[in-house]
């Protein structure tokens, strides 16, 4: 299998505490990667040293079959990326903002800007200074830079930032195409996690600095999407019931709202309901439900007591 990226026990710390432990990430040529986890989690570090903006502590970056360095500069100029809040010279226009960039990544291309304002739908505003460009029209701008100089690799933190439902749309459609159409692989972080669950076919999970799980999004919508939810008088008990009388291991104890999620495929909701009346166990709620990336995403965020 061809990767544009991969990290072998990828390590940061920061005066002796690691704010990044042991990250494995393998990001296949031409693939969306949604970088999901909390704020804090480490993401934007991660995205950071895979752009050499700063030093890891210990581990591995391969890049486009080359392994990252310090003096790593072709590589580098086959990666579009934006990391954080995108900066500009206020003063001046997008256009003249894009013609610098052009000169800095020693790329002249005839057209290459007015073709990347247009595909972020900002080519009516090309010459209108930055400063008068809301947090929105940014981060398109931000996008244009990224993909103007035709890289391979694209690596966006939190790119739809101060977009609308309408924008969002747009760059998910542009995204879309710019992995489709033109073969560019794509890491994208995002707390979105609609936007990321149409688009990508990989995701990864950080959770304080640990990559926690990576899989496909074809295998999360396969596996557990469908499962019954209840909320009942007594959590314990119910539990008790689940696990020793219908055998079942494969369920979530929510304590904070009084939920549980059942993922046993070969469950009915009558047979729920027969064992817990049986039990003395009231029932509030029950429904089947499919699984979105976001309950995914929070059953390894949260605390719920998952049985397995």
């Amino acid at each position: 299998m061809t990767y544009a990226l991969r990290t072998h026990q990828l390590t940061k710390g920061y005066r002796g505490k690691e704010v990044v432990s042991g990250v494995d990430m393998h990001v296949r040529k031409g693939e969306i990667y949604g970088f999901l986890g909390p704020n804090g989690a480490g993401k934007t570090t991660v995205m950071k040293m895979m752009t050499n903006l700063i030093k890891p502590t210990s581990g591995e970056i391969e890049v486009l079959g080359t392994r990252l360095k310090a003096n790593s500069h072709e590589v580098l100029k086959r990666i579009g990326c934006i990391i954080e809040y995108p900066i500009f010279y206020e003063k001046l226009s997008a256009k003249k903002n894009l013609e610098i960039y052009g000169e800095y990544m020693g790329y002249y291309k005839q057209d290459a800007i007015s073709e990347a304002l247009e595909l972020v739908n900002l080519k009516v505003a090309d010459d209108i200074p930055v400063r008068e460009f809301s947090l929105g029209m940014k981060q398109r701008l931000g996008i244009a830079r990224a993909i103007m100089t035709k890289p391979e690799l694209l690596i966006l933190d939190e790119p739809v930032n101060g977009l609308d439902p309408i924008g969002m749309q747009e760059l998910r459609d542009l995204f879309y195409k710019l992995s489709r159409q033109y073969g560019i692989t794509l890491l994208i972080s995002s707390h979105i996690l609609g936007e990321i669950e149409q688009i990508a076919d990989t995701i990864g999970i950080i959770r304080d600095g640990r990559l926690i799980e990576e899989t496909s999004m074809a295998e999360i919508r396969g596996n557990h999407t469908q499962h019954i939810e209840l909320t009942v008088s007594d959590l314990a008990k119910a539990a008790y019931v689940l696990e020793h009388e219908l055998q079942v291991n494969d369920f979530q104890v929510r304590e904070e709202d009084g939920f549980i999620t059942i993922y046993d495929p070969s469950l009915s909701q009558n047979t729920i309901i027969q064992a817990m009346v049986r039990n003395g166990v009231e029932i509030g709620n029950i429904h089947n439900k499919n699984l979105s990336l976001e309950g995914y995403f929070m059953q390894r965020m949260e605390g719920g007591k998952k049985h397995a």
